[in-house]
């Protein structure tokens, strides 16, 4: 019969990468549950300075440091809902639901649950989120934070980053089999891809350096619906070269929120709508301001929702300005993996989806 107090543990991180402080979070989850439930966050998202391993390469990496312990380790991905934590806490439940519904031996007694963690900081407060489950609390071994790894591999602020990063002693903080799977990645295309990405980011904000304090930014982004489609554009520049995003962008001196996205629309779609219809058709303005939605820094947005009268032919566009492409996409092919920042997410909360 085990000793072990229970027969799951969930144990929720992005991973980003997986370094020395995770392992023993992991490690501990094993010793004290039959398996260890991780949930692999900001799954199904494009790389980015703040994201730069898929799901599959972060599962990679948790199996790859648990070595042998890893055969009693489910990992499963867990997609954002920034802005609706209902909805995420509904995902986390189902998601484990299904996990031990598939997994319990003992279908005769309940499955013994709980949810391991350290409360670092304020993004941790989802520990609080699952009352119905024991809450297993354990050290944050060192202080550790994936963000500085990040920017130290990629070499941000003038370091070497890269494989001469990862041998060096700054790096022991990830685990052996960790360092491998990194160095595997630094030698292709997307090291490479996220690495420009960073140093154009670390180049956008020296010109805010010298402010008296951090600055936040105001913007503005339109979602344009019409007959089940919703008008995007293809970022031609960094930040985001190549994602679909919302047309949008920032806020003139001289300008109300409203004039400025009509403004913006315009420039980035040459939509042929007048724009007393435009405004006519506006059905909901929302503030988006997720501290981290941008890595430009604090940046919050101003959407409209605007509903355009059903047609059978869909106004023509044409993208400019920003955007090196503008078209119109069915709701039912948004790709999260596709869009940038947190543009799906606005667009899904907007329209209800």
């Amino acid at each position: 019969m085990t000793t072990r107090p229970f027969d799951f543990l969930i144990f929720i991180g992005r991973f980003q990468p997986l370094h020395l402080g995770h392992l023993a979070v992991l490690q501990q989850g094993l010793e004290r549950a039959e398996k260890l439930i991780v949930l692999i966050g900001s799954a199904w998202q494009p790389r980015s300075v703040r994201n730069p391993w898929s799901y599959a390469e972060r599962e990679a990496m948790v199996h790859a440091a648990l070595g042998p312990m890893g055969g009693r380790v489910l990992t499963a991905p867990l997609m954002d809902v920034p802005y609706n934590d209902e909805a995420w806490v509904r995902n986390v439940q189902s998601t484990v639901q299904g996990l031990v519904t598939a997994h319990h031996e003992v279908p005769h007694r309940p499955p013994r649950i709980g949810l391991i963690g350290h409360s670092k900081d304020h993004s941790s407060f989802y520990l609080k989120l699952f009352p119905q489950w024991d809450s297993v609390a354990v050290e944050n071994i060192g202080g550790l934070s994936s963000t500085p790894l990040r920017e130290a591999l990629f070499g941000v602020d003038g370091e070497r980053g890269g494989d001469a990063w990862l041998k060096s002693e700054a790096a022991q903080v990830l685990p052996a089999p960790v360092r491998d799977e990194l160095a595997h990645f630094c030698a292709g295309a997307d090291y490479a891809e996220v690495r420009a990405e960073h140093a154009f980011v670390a180049e956008y904000r020296k010109g805010w350096a010298k402010a008296p304090y951090a600055p936040t930014f105001v913007t503005v982004d339109a979602v344009v619906v019409q007959s089940g489609h919703v008008l995007l554009v293809e970022r031609k520049a960094r930040p985001g070269q190549g994602l679909l995003a919302l047309p949008g962008g920032f806020v003139d001196q001289h300008e109300r929120l409203v004039d400025a996205c009509l403004r913006e629309l315009r420039e980035e779609t040459r939509l042929k709508v007048p724009a007393p219809v435009l405004k006519g058709s506006i059905r909901a303005q929302q503030v988006f301001d997720e501290p981290y939605r941008s890595a430009r820094g604090r940046t919050i947005t101003h959407a409209f929702l605007i509903e355009l009268e059903p047609a059978a032919e869909l106004p023509k566009v044409k993208g400019g300005d920003d955007a090196r492409y503008a078209y119109w996409l069915p709701l039912a092919d948004l790709d999260p993996a596709r869009m940038f920042e947190d543009h799906y997410f606005i667009i899904q909360h907007l329209l209800g989806l």
